[in-house]
């Protein structure tokens, strides 16, 4: 009798469990979730069926959240859903009624997958499907899938096509018609500082036949397809030709970098590095500040002592409208160049004065650099980011900077954000201005002059590779 009992107790128990299981292993309509205040990290709601990856709420910085795929066995994630900043509290839901919504009580929905389904798996291969199922199938259609929606991580096996971007932050991947690129965003533009064009050794792309796409193949590399026969091209990792047992995975970066790993069994191991040299990353010293190989990191003014990114900014700002032609200073560096210069557009010009006049004139321009050995002049139209350091003098850039602090020199009477300035108040202000401004420079004896329509005031600053000459056009 007690060995019948007991038996009862232990299959009740395993039934309990596999239940357990069964419920992890997809979700149904009418799900719902909240976070959990008692957990510090991940709140998972399903696994695949090996146990690799699950899905779940992804605590950030404590307060934020987000809905992610973990990488189980490392806590790392493969997918992060493209949601506004949401906070880990009670007034956060997650639901699944034919779409996934996470929102807030407080401020709405956030994400949603607008699709229509019946239930939610975690595939083997971390791909999150919502799958519909229709008297009469065979099988379920896939309405939606995260492997369509990648966000800074691509897997092995998974198709990145032309509608897709891997993103982190400022920076992409994307694919063009027969090359991988990555771009940085300035001001709404995209800018590219690396590509990999397609060899097409063993095939060749044919107009008219689809567009590229790219997958990381278990040999060790990135391949590029126009179909699923031969490869157009092929961009070898360390482990080329040799073949490995763990996952694989190419990452976008926070710096702007192309990586991919593999996972060994206890840790990730990298296994590709698209961008070797630092100084070549778009902003790896922060703005306003210059990298030189193997003697690190500069703010581009010489007078602010570089510690860390973002140092260079605490006085000197571009912030505003790009459209603004006053209230700027200018300096001059030598010695300099813009990384990744072999994709950017430039104009030969006779003279470094061509170059900087060419800048001067167009209120959108940035900045220049200019080499005076081809004559080759390159601007800037976006935000001044961080500059290569060179040992060669002929390669001169020219910088034209708003003041960010009230009250230094150079801020002037600006109207920021594309806010027209027009009126009798703004055309007392302007005129009072221009007498206090005239007051100033005789008083502390600067040398003016007209160039052009602009009033230049120069001032040496000691440096035979700095000059700041501070400007302001009617």
């Amino acid at each position: 009798m007690r060995a019948t009992h007991l038996c009862f107790i232990v299959a009740a128990l395993l039934l309990s469990l596999l239940r357990v299981r069964a419920s992890t292993l997809e979700l149904v309509k009418g799900f719902a979730a909240t976070p959990d205040s008692s957990i510090s990290s991940f709140q998972s709601f399903l696994v695949d069926p090996n146990g690799n990856f699950s899905f779940g709420f992804l605590r950030i910085q404590q307060s934020q959240l987000a809905l992610a795929v973990l990488h189980v066995a490392s806590s790392e994630p493969v997918w992060v859903a493209n949601t506004s900043t949401t906070h880990w509290d009670d007034s956060t839901t997650l639901i699944f009624n034919g779409s996934v919504i996470l929102s807030n009580s407080k401020t709405g929905t956030h994400w949603s997958t607008r699709s229509e389904g019946n239930r939610i798996v975690l595939r083997n291969n971390s791909n999150l499907q919502i799958q519909k199922f229709e008297e009469g199938d065979t099988g379920p259609s896939i309405p939606w899938q995260s492997f369509d929606f990648p966000s800074n991580t691509l897997i092995e096996n998974q198709n990145f096509t032309v509608n897709m971007s891997l993103v982190n932050g400022a920076f992409s991947m994307k694919l063009g018609g027969n090359f991988i690129g990555l771009y940085t965003n300035f001001i709404n533009q995209n800018h590219i500082y690396w590509k990999h064009t397609a060899m097409e050794a063993k095939a060749s792309i044919i107009q008219g036949e689809g567009p590229i796409y790219a997958r990381i193949s278990q040999n060790g590399f990135l391949g590029t397809y126009q179909n699923e026969k031969a490869p157009v091209d092929v961009l070898p990792f360390n482990t080329f030709q040799r073949p490995i047992s763990g996952l694989s995975l190419v990452r976008l970066e926070s710096d702007g970098n192309l990586k991919s790993y593999y996972w060994n069994g206890s840790a990730w191991i990298l296994d590709f590095t698209a961008i070797t040299e630092d100084c070549e990353l778009p902003n790896f010293c922060g703005q306003f500040a210059v990298c030189t190989p193997g003697n690190g990191c500069q703010c581009l003014n010489n007078r602010t002592e570089y510690h860390r990114p973002g140092d260079c900014t605490r006085h000197e700002s571009q912030q505003g409208s790009t459209k603004s032609c006053t209230g700027y200073s200018i300096i001059r560096k030598t010695g300099v160049e813009l990384p990744y210069k072999e994709l950017m557009e430039f104009e030969k010009m006779g003279s470094l004065s061509e170059c900087e006049s060419d800048c001067e004139r167009n209120c959108s321009c940035r900045g220049a650099v200019y080499n005076n050995g081809s004559g080759y002049c390159y601007r800037l139209d976006y935000e001044i980011g961080t500059l290569v350091g060179v040992g060669d003098e002929e390669k001169i850039g020219y910088f034209k900077m708003v003041r960010g602090e009230e009250g230094e020199e150079g801020v002037g009477f600006c109207c920021w954000g594309g806010v027209g300035c027009g009126g009798g108040v703004v055309g007392i202000g302007m005129a009072v201005f221009g007498v206090w401004r005239l007051w100033r420079r005789r008083r502390e004896k600067m040398v003016m002059g007209n160039d052009g329509g602009c009033i230049g005031a120069y001032r040496d600053l000691g440096s035979a590779s700095f000059r700041s000459i501070e400007m302001c056009k009617s």
